[in-house]
């Protein structure tokens, strides 16, 4: 299981602990944590994309030189 995998799965833990919370307060807690998970969650996607996009330039800048 990748970290981006368990930070979905243990987002999606807290949904379903929040909407079987019989109190408000723990609900709140369960929702909020969710929304940690998922914020970091896009931040690994987010840096996964800025790690696939420098490696496509570098690739882009390597081709370049070796053409010349």
């Amino acid at each position: 299981m990748s970290t981006l995998e368990f930070y979905h799965a243990r987002a999606a833990e807290c949904g379903r602990d929040a909407d079987q919370a019989p109190l408000d307060n723990v609900r709140e807690r369960y929702l909020r944590s969710q929304e940690a998970w998922l914020d970091m969650a896009r931040r690994v996607e987010r840096g996964d994309a800025i790690r696939a996009e420098t490696a496509a330039s570098k690739a882009a800048t390597s081709d370049g030189v070796a053409a010349s």
